[in-house]
């Protein structure tokens, strides 16, 4: 087994006061621990805190990866492994497909071709492999989610992805040296999820099963979640008894009693969900009745760990309906529905001119009844597209929803919706107002780890993360779809 050199930057400190709520992950997801060396978890682990974390393990016959982080931080990976040990990387473990996960294994595998000895093997879910392939064949359609959510107008989803050598379906054991790999499959937010435990550490990654916000089961823009199975897995994990928890996203968790009550925590949010989306659809209410009455515990969101800066509670509730109902809402006017702008004209013609709509939707701003706003602002706008005072208004109220949310996923929506409508009442691009300040020029500059920006360099060193967050997250992870 390798001698591995200690290192003392205080991360570990940092792990604990985020668990006790006295910091945020903003240091950890913008790379101010991201660097060529690991920390260390124990005498047989090391841990590369990033944006999208990878864990190394010293089997005592070569290293195994869980995950290998994003393409921005594959150099800084590289050479932080090799910091750590000399060894060949025998195996790289997929946890899921995402682009922020699986992006890290070109500079082992160039390595080894310089060296003449045999590949990393790259092992994952079945799907995974499915994932890339739907990637490469709606790359145009992932890059305008991705632009619109993260506010990066010249982001270009990729195209080109290292595949698995070796897929399981269900469970998967893989021995190198003296440890076991454990390998499990659970659809959660993802449908190719793996969770992986080392028994012989009691370290559990999750990959993003857990990731340090309210679970990723909603996401307006992507595909479909699968909440109730999420719970059973986080159920499942608990039962191990692990010691770590190694996240795809965030600090670890140290302590079997912390882990426990972690994967628990996050287990009941998702099932007090699934419970009462289930019981309200049951008794035949309608979607928008289901969407409006559902709540999670105060308690529960207040965690540290579940506080709904990436995903929400609301969006979760959808995607369950979506899941178990199919896309029609019970609303008969939603079954064959007129063309939008067709009904924006007729309900501006009803209230007296596009105009009235816009100064209606201004006074329910001004009384904070944002979502109220918002509908009468885009009723406007669809009824008026070329009108500059009704698009001067229509990116009021986006801009001041975007200022209320907690959640990346509506701020990103807000924030794009705010500029599409500025750029109309200015006669510019959505380019251009994205641009306009400050943050929005930061977030526009390629940092982000889910796509190649043009222009951008294509590794940061693992430095600036993606989007914005709140609450306990600071930023929030950049999942891919």
């Amino acid at each position: 087994m390798t001698q591995h050199k200690e290192n003392g930057d205080g991360y570990l400190d940092y792990a604990e006061r985020v668990w006790r709520g006295e910091e945020t992950l903003l240091p950890h997801l913008t790379g101010t621990y991201t660097r060529p060396e690991l920390v260390r978890i124990g005498e047989r682990a090391g841990f590369f805190p990033a944006f999208a974390n990878v864990a190394v393990f010293d089997s005592g016959d070569g290293l195994v990866l869980v995950d290998s982080g994003d393409f921005r931080t594959a150099k800084t990976l590289h050479a932080a492994v090799r910091d750590y040990s000399d060894a060949p990387v025998r195996t790289v473990v997929y946890t899921h497909g995402h682009v922020d996960h699986v992006f890290g294994v070109a500079p082992f595998d160039q390595e080894a071709t310089e060296q003449g000895v045999p590949l990393p093997e790259v092992i994952g879910h079945e799907a995974v492999s499915e994932r890339f392939d739907r990637y490469v064949s709606t790359a145009g359609y992932n890059s305008w989610i991705n632009r619109r959510q993260f506010g990066v107008p010249t982001l270009n989803w990729p195209t080109s992805y290292r595949y698995p050598d070796t897929t399981y379906r269900d469970r998967l054991t893989v021995r190198h040296g003296d440890l076991t790999f454990e390998l499990v499959h659970a659809r959660g937010e993802t449908d190719d999820a793996t969770y992986v435990w080392i028994p012989e550490l009691r370290v559990l990654c999750t990959g993003d099963l857990f990731i340090w916000n309210s679970p990723n089961a909603g996401n307006p823009q992507k595909v479909q979640r699968y909440p109730e199975e999420w719970a059973r897995a986080l159920r499942a994990m608990r039962e191990l008894g692990a010691e770590v928890l190694l996240p795809g996203h965030g600090v670890p968790i140290t302590g079997a009693d912390r882990v426990s009550q972690a994967l628990g925590d996050s287990a009941a949010l998702l099932e007090t969900l699934c419970e009462q989306t289930r019981t309200l659809m049951n008794e035949g209410k309608r979607l928008d009745e289901i969407v409006h009455t559902v709540k999670v515990p105060r308690e529960l969101l207040e965690r540290p760990y579940l506080h709904p800066a990436y995903d929400e509670p609301e969006f979760v509730v959808r995607n369950l309906w979506r899941l178990w109902g199919g896309w029609y809402d019970q609303n008969p006017a939603h079954l064959k529905p007129a063309p939008e702008r067709d009904l924006a004209a007729e309900l501006a013609a009803a209230a007296g001119g596009a105009g009235r709509l816009a100064e209606r939707a201004m006074g329910l701003l001004e009384r904070g009844e944002l979502r109220l706003a918002a509908h009468l602002a885009e009723t406007a706008a669809q009824a008026a597209p070329e009108d500059r005072e009704v698009a001067r208004v229509r990116s009021e109220v986006y801009a001041r929803r975007a200022e209320a949310e907690t959640s990346t996923m509506a701020r990103g929506v807000f924030h794009w919706a705010s500029a599409e409508a500025a750029a109309v009442a200015e006669g510019t691009d959505t380019a251009t107002e994205l641009t306009r300040s400050a943050e929005g020029a930061r977030r526009a500059a390629g940092v982000i780890g889910v796509g190649e920006v043009s222009g951008s360099a294509t590794d940061k060193a693992g430095t600036e993360g993606a989007g914005e967050g709140a609450g306990g997250g600071g930023r929030s992870p950049g999942h891919g779809a």
